[in-house]
Formats: C-alpha cells, structure tokens, sequence
C-alpha cells in the first residue's frame, strides 16, 4: 500500500472528529471518503497532507512515516473545494508559481505548463485572471497546478461541489483520466454519493469520525453494512419497514413491483426522473419509494410486491447487517 493511515485520533477542543481511523489506498486506486457535513472526512483529508496533525496515530506514504513531515515536503497534490487561487495571478503564474519555488530552468518550467494547459483545454485563458475565468476553469487550473506537482498522492477535498450539475458531469471524465487510475493513490472527499460511485474504486462511508463500511461501490449498495450505509449509498434511498421481531426489513425502491395480487397502497407522490419515475405510496407496512419505467400506466390505487429474495434485514437495535443465519422465520 502506498497510502496508509493507523489508528488515527484528533480532538479539536472537546469533540474528538476521528477514532482510530485505519485506511490503505494502493497504488493507482481511487479511495472516496464519504459522508454528511461534520463526520471527520476533510480532517483525514487535511491530516495525509500535513496541513493539522494527529493526536495519535500513524501516516505512511510509500512506507516514510509522514506524522511529522512538513506539508511542503510531503509532495502531495491537493485540490480544493476553493479553487484556493491567487487572485492578482494569472492563470500561468498561478501554475508557475510553485514550479519556480522547486527550482528548475525557465524552459523547463514553460514546457511543463504548456503541456498541461494544453491538456486541460486552457491554453487560450493562460494569461487571464481567476476573476474572468468560470468556476469550470478556475477548477481546471486547480487541477493543473495539482498535476505539476508530480505528487505521490493526490487528495481532492470536495472539488466539484462548487460547480453545477452539468459542469460536474463534463469534469469528471477529465479527472478520471488525469488522476485516477495512475501511478499515485488518490483520496477524493465528498459528501455527494453519486459523484463517489461514478469516480472512485473504493468508497468509505463514514459516520461521527470512524469507517461505518469500505467496499467497491457494488458491494456497498448490495450489502450496505448497516441502515446508515443503507440508506447513503443509492438514490433513491432503501426503503426501511418498522421492525418486526426486532428486525428492520431494507427494499431498494427499484426492487419493489406493481402487482395485481400484491398489498393495496395509496399514491401519495410522483416525481420524473428521465426514463423512470418514483412514486411514494402508503401501505400497511408504511410509506414506500418505487421506481418503475416513466411509460408504466399507474392505476389510482395500485398494488405492490417485492420478491423476498431483494429483501436486507438489519438489527433493530444496532442498525447492523444481520447475517442470513441469524434471521429469523418468517
């Protein structure tokens, strides 16, 4: 592993953010940290590239103990949620910035600069300011001057969250091919779900400072560890039934079906999504979220059924997994 953390802990004040934190990133591999706001995410995040120090813990980059390494020296290539341009700087003397202050020639340095604005389709805004750029642009620089650093890791913080929908569709395949999937480890921070399945091999969900489940993407949608994982991972979200017997009966929305001979329910509301539409419905195991092809007729009260075989079961009490031999009969 290129990237590892070990036992992690940090304490601002009295609020411990992190508890005994482990993570390994490999070579080439793309590691989303994901959750909601105040979960611990940027702090691990801002802990790999120096920028705040552990309480304990260990950090090792291609098997150098980090902890007490300055950031200046850890060759990390971060980019932020804010852009965090020079805003007096033009486009290429924001870039040539940092390669001035690592040494090397002039003609050196121009070629390099060149040839990554050339790849990131900024050529022809080297000379503007952040100031006439579009956030899409001003992102793009952030992302070049992260490639120039020739980092042994990359840690992206939130660094979509600032552009639309759109624009955040156009970029990824351009971080994709820029950063992931190389030579270096990358560790992308996100609280957007959508956005760590498209990009990352691996995502970490995380709650309250600790790794709730790690897994491909796959593997946490079909088998989320607990109801928090459940109910993160997928849009939209795992329906939960009330617990029976103290178990919590999960069905994803696209699992349930309109059945003549299945449970009459009552259609509460209908969104559109494209090719498919969502409808909530009330039915006597509770409300409901179901997906089903936008051309499908509804009827006023439809019936629905899920098969038993789609159905994730998970502790009452601890919101975790529970493993197929601990279920109860039904």
């Amino acid at each position: 592993m290129t990237l590892q953390l070990r036992a992690i802990n940090k304490r601002f004040g009295e609020r411990q953010v992190l508890h005994q934190l482990d993570l390994d990133v490999a070579n080439g591999e793309c590691v989303a940290l994901l959750g909601a706001s105040g979960c611990g995410k940027s702090t691990a995040l801002r802990l790999i590239a120096g920028l705040d120090h552990p309480d304990q813990g260990s950090i090792r980059i291609n098997g150098a103990e980090m902890v007490d390494v300055p950031a200046e020296r850890r060759r990390v290539g971060m980019v932020f949620q804010s852009y965090a341009l020079f805003p007096h700087l033009n486009v290429w003397d924001n870039l040539e910035l940092g390669l001035r202050m690592r040494g090397g020639s002039a003609a050196a340095r121009d070629e390099r600069i060149r040839g990554v604005l050339e790849v990131l389709q900024l050529s022809g805004e080297s000379r503007q300011r952040p100031s006439q750029l579009s956030g899409g642009q001003r992102q793009r620089v952030a992302l070049a001057r992260a490639l120039l650093r020739d980092p042994l890791v990359y840690l992206l913080d939130e660094p979509m969250s600032n552009l639309d929908a759109q624009l955040r569709e156009d970029l990824r395949p351009q971080l994709r091919r820029l950063m992931i999937g190389g030579e270096q480890p990358v560790v992308y921070v996100t609280h957007d779900q959508q956005e760590a399945m498209a990009l990352a091999d691996r995502i970490a969900v995380m709650r309250e400072g600790r790794i709730e489940q790690i897994g491909t993407p796959r593997e946490l949608y079909l088998q989320p560890a607990s109801t928090y994982v459940a109910q993160f991972i997928g849009r939209p979200q795992m329906n939960l039934l009330p617990a029976r017997d103290g178990v919590i009966t999960g069905i994803r929305p696209d699992d349930l079906r309109l059945d003549p001979a299945g449970s009459p329910c009552t259609i509460l509301s209908r969104e559109w999504f494209g090719a498919n539409q969502m409808l909530l419905v009330r039915c006597d195991r509770g409300d409901l979220r179901l997906v089903c092809p936008g051309e499908t007729a509804i009827e006023a009260e439809p019936h629905i059924s899920w098969p038993s075989a789609c159905e994730h079961r998970f502790d009452a009490v601890s919101g975790r997994r529970l493993p197929s031999d601990r279920l109860p009969s039904d």
